[in-house]
């Protein structure tokens, strides 16, 4: 290697350190404990090894930093990194993912794949959410619809699992991300649903408890009892009981 090679290797060198404490100067995120949403940045932020400030948000008193870094839908997760905010979980989680790409990746590299696992954190966006939520928020026939949806949409997941360890395989990654952080409600759902996720879909719950064995998973969950308190305390407010 000549002397210009060797200039020329130290001086990318020295970019790739620069561009890496640029990437690590200053993360902030903006959250709420209870959010599965949330618990999806955390753990991606925990599987990358990455540092960061943590600020919990009073939703009913939102901060002036949360409406400043998310005008739009003034809604958590807010990632800050060196002043500037990322918004929508996913989002979030794709940006750590190719910013911070010393570590494994979160999402496949094959772009079919990658695409599959972007069409099932979709799924699980727009129809995990509401229908769990109709199962601790109504009563009767409507929450006996609501039931069925929402099993009925763990069983898709659950043959998208398939045999598999994790969504995407062998490796833990973006799908499970998008997914676990609702296994904290499911004891919620269950109780003030009266139905049983282990018996309905056995392999996602043995799936879920694979993804806790993982410190980033379950450091960053919220414990279930409390999520259970959270709900119970959100039933008696909207009158349910």
């Amino acid at each position: 290697m000549n002397q210009e090679q060797q200039d020329n290797l130290q001086n990318a060198q020295e970019q790739g350190v620069r561009q890496k404490i640029a990437r690590m100067d200053e993360v902030i995120l903006l959250d709420f404990w209870v959010s599965m949403f949330g618990m999806r940045v955390r753990i991606a932020l925990a599987e990358k090894g990455i540092k960061y400030e943590y600020k919990e948000e009073d939703l009913r008193n939102k901060s002036v930093l949360l409406l400043q870094m998310n005008p739009i839908h003034k809604k958590i997760p807010v990632l800050i990194h060196n002043g500037k905010p990322i918004s929508e979980s996913l989002i979030i989680v794709q940006y750590v993912d190719e910013v911070w790409n010393e570590k494994a990746p979160l999402l496949p590299s094959d772009p079919y794949q990658r695409a599959q696992a972007r069409f099932w954190a979709d799924f699980i966006d727009k129809k995990m959410y509401d229908a769990g939520r109709n199962v601790w928020t109504t009563k009767g026939e409507e929450q006996e619809a609501a039931k069925k949806e929402f099993l009925g949409n763990l069983k898709l997941l659950e043959t998208e699992l398939g045999n598999k360890p994790y969504f995407g395989g062998d490796s833990f990654g973006f799908v499970d991300i998008a997914l676990i952080g609702f296994s904290c409600w499911f004891h919620a759902y269950e109780t003030f649903g009266n139905f049983s996720i282990e018996a309905e879909c056995p392999k996602l719950i043995a799936w879920a408890k694979r993804c806790m064995e993982k410190e980033s998973v379950s450091k960053s969950l919220a414990d279930e009892k409390k999520v259970y308190e959270f709900v119970s305390r959100m039933r008696n407010k909207l009158g349910i009981e």
